[in-house]
């Protein structure tokens, strides 16, 4: 594993922007060019064969009744497919698709211009669902299990309901975070599927498919680096593919072997984890400046210059999903791999000799 001392990495005062960071799962601006490399049929997917079995199902079953697809919830963490996934039943049930997010829905009137302007059975894909005001996803709720939709005219006394029909359509939602859904908005979709952090193997399927189209030479070993240094996410691999394929046309002779992609991460801080600056910044604060932890994530986001959402949605999750910290009622706690991982097997021996 590759040591670094925390001196090296703790860098107080220059906090780093997350939107900067390479192996942030969410959509940055760079991301752009990302659509050309999404499947766009479900034989092209790669992953997830449990959605792809479940979901042809229900798919083929739709078609056959010329009905519209049941409501669709997909829900994991960001970067592993749930948009590309939500077109894929687009183009697979051969109807149209409508695209927003919960925060760009602000109020009933702008909820009830989209479902009146879907087409029968066309998809309606509301990215980040559990950000919907809650008059909003009231709304939502009759046009979901009646196809109606409410609307109030007028105001006072002499104010009343017109209830519209609408076109049967499937509402496919996503959400990072499904702990944070009512209970009644979770209950009326039909189809529910979790997304899983992709295996290293399908890692470098995607990173191969995706050089091939980018037009990019890759060996093998240089795929299985990509993926080993991604987290089981594939916008990151992607993301990294494209950083690699820059050095390589401009260091190497634009071929990605594994020493051309060992090297070009190396330059972008991405150690042979995943792991970047603000990844061990996080530790190197918790073992360095408080012996380990426990340590409030308050007091860490001050330290490191950070939002404490920042650090809770974007930090942790790869961190304890590595086993490298521990969350308690007093704080944070650094584990014995993450001493390893940064060089500080030392401190952590001291801190308990009968360990070793």
């Amino acid at each position: 594993m590759q040591s670094i001392h925390p001196l090296q990495v703790c860098r107080m005062n220059e906090p780093n922007d997350p939107q900067d960071r390479i192996v942030s799962p969410d959509t940055v601006s760079e991301d752009e060019g990302e659509l050309s490399l999404r499947p766009r049929f479900m034989r092209e997917m790669i992953g997830q064969p449990k959605a792809k079995d479940n979901l042809g199902i229900a798919i083929e079953a739709a078609r056959k009744r010329e009905e519209a697809l049941d409501h669709v919830l997909l829900y994991g963490p960001p970067g592993l497919g749930k948009t590309t996934l939500s077109n894929i039943l687009a183009n697979e049930m051969e109807v149209p698709i409508r695209v927003t997010s919960g925060p760009a829905i602000e109020k009933p009137g702008d909820l009830a211009a989209i479902l009146t302007s879907l087409e029968r059975h066309s998809i309606f894909f509301i990215d980040e669902i559990h950000r919907l005001n809650r008059t909003v996803e009231e709304t939502l709720y009759p046009a979901m299990e009646d196809f109606k939709l409410d609307i109030m005219i007028g105001r006072g006394p002499s104010a009343r309901t017109l209830r519209l029909d609408l076109p049967r359509f499937t509402l496919v939602g996503a959400t990072t975070r499904a702990g944070l859904l009512s209970s009644p908005l979770r209950d009326r979709f039909g189809i529910h599927h979790a997304f899983e952090l992709y295996s290293q193997a399908e890692i470098e399927t995607i990173v191969r498919r995706s050089a091939e189209i980018l037009g990019v030479s890759i060996k093998p070993e240089g795929s299985r680096e990509i993926a080993r240094r991604s987290r089981g996410t594939p916008r990151i691999a992607n993301r990294i593919l494209k950083r690699v394929r820059d050095f390589a046309q401009v260091r190497a002779d634009g071929i990605i072997s594994e020493q051309v992609a060992a090297d070009a991460l190396e330059r972008l801080g991405i150690d042979d984890l995943g792991l970047d600056d603000l990844d061990r910044q996080f530790l190197a604060a918790i073992i360095d400046k408080y012996s380990g932890g426990p340590v409030g994530l308050e007091t860490l986001a001050a330290m490191l210059g950070q939002e404490r959402d920042t650090l809770e949605d974007v930090v942790e999750p790869y961190l304890m999903q590595l086993g490298f910290i521990n969350r308690t009622p007093r704080g944070r706690v650094a584990t014995r791999p993450a001493y390893l991982h940064i060089g500080m097997e030392t401190r952590y021996r001291d801190s308990d000799p009968s360990l070793f």
